[in-house]
């Protein structure tokens, strides 16, 4: 195995809650929302991880504290064996080129006023990379070819108005691409694109990754996960629940949040029956956190023990690890 290029270890982002007025006045205690709970994974070169989860359960905090984004609270975020939560703003210039971020929505992450050629040569101004307006083109064109969009004399001069849902998230993968990073951080790339066009991103993801770009994916669909992610770490409420290879995951969930999340993925086959899991209410207050196993107050086959005991993330099979007391 490859030494790690990526190693997350006991990871904390919290925010806190303002007071407001009233309630510094009255001197109330601050709350604070746990984003990220302490979470460790790693990545190697030419690997795909998926962090799966519904909404709120710290899926992007964790993308934007690998970023360097926002300040961690504990915990380390190591790249190529270099801690980054220590490192100045200065210090992290030269550190983005080797790693890049695609944003989940395409229409916003794109300025309007900037035609492709622009967006994407525009990286490697910021980093004054390229040399002249020549290299620069050239390097340009090499990136649209890199995500399929070719000719790119097709694509140059168009803005972001005149292109479709796809071809505006391959631009914005392309200006990510185009600083030839070695890690590239996917926040929810598909989501906002139409099923038809969706399947031609992942694949373009996947060819990278097959040509050695390590990829970190946020994403709320487990079906795409087990797809095109070699590893999954299901998180839930700021924790991840579930970590293993992609198709043990999927084949023998060990935690039944990863089990109810499977339960309702259609299935190939129309003529087959299947019950989904109902999770009962919502997902807890982050402010909030319930004690013991943080599943519990939604989990249908819960015990007493659940409710005061916190399980942790334990080998359960080889290479594949779960928190749950009950496996």
């Amino acid at each position: 195995m490859s030494e790690a290029l990526l190693e997350v270890e006991d990871l904390v982002v919290h925010y806190p809650v303002s007071r407001g007025l009233v309630g510094t006045v009255a001197r109330r205690p601050r709350s604070t929302v746990h984003a990220v709970d302490g979470i460790s994974f790693r990545l190697r070169p030419g690997e795909m991880v998926a962090l799966v989860g519904e909404s709120g359960c710290g899926k992007t905090s964790t993308a934007q504290a690998v970023m360097r984004l926002i300040d961690v609270d504990a915990g380390a975020v190591r790249f190529e064996g270099r801690d980054l939560t220590g490192v100045g703003t200065r210090g992290l210039r030269p550190l983005r080129r080797r790693l890049q971020m695609v944003y989940q929505d395409p229409y916003e992450s794109l300025d309007p006023r900037l035609r492709v050629r622009q967006a994407v040569e525009e990286p490697l101004l910021i980093h004054r990379l390229g040399g002249t307006s020549v290299e620069r083109e050239r390097r340009v064109r090499e990136a649209l070819e890199r995500v399929e969009l070719s000719p790119p004399d097709l694509f140059l001069d168009r803005y972001p108005h005149e292109l479709s849902g796809g071809q505006r998230q391959r631009v914005a993968i392309a200006a990510a691409l185009v600083l030839e990073p070695v890690l590239l951080v996917a926040d929810e790339p598909v989501s906002m694109l139409d099923v038809s066009v969706r399947a031609g991103v992942l694949s373009l993801l996947e060819s990278l990754k097959r040509a050695g770009l390590a990829i970190l994916m946020i994403t709320h669909d487990l079906s795409t996960a087990a797809r095109f992610a070699d590893r999954i770490a299901v998180m839930y409420l700021g924790l991840i629940v579930e970590e293993g290879p992609a198709e043990r995951v999927v084949r023998d969930p060990q935690h039944p949040y990863t089990r109810a999340l499977l339960s309702v993925v259609p299935r190939r086959d129309p003529r087959e029956r299947h019950q989904g899991t109902v999770l009962r209410g919502e997902t807890p207050d982050a402010v909030n956190i319930p004690s013991g196993c943080r599943f519990h107050p939604r989990c249908p086959v819960a015990v007493n023990a659940c409710r005061v005991d916190e399980p942790a993330l334990e080998a359960k099979r080889p290479d594949h690890r779960a928190a749950c007391l009950l496996t």
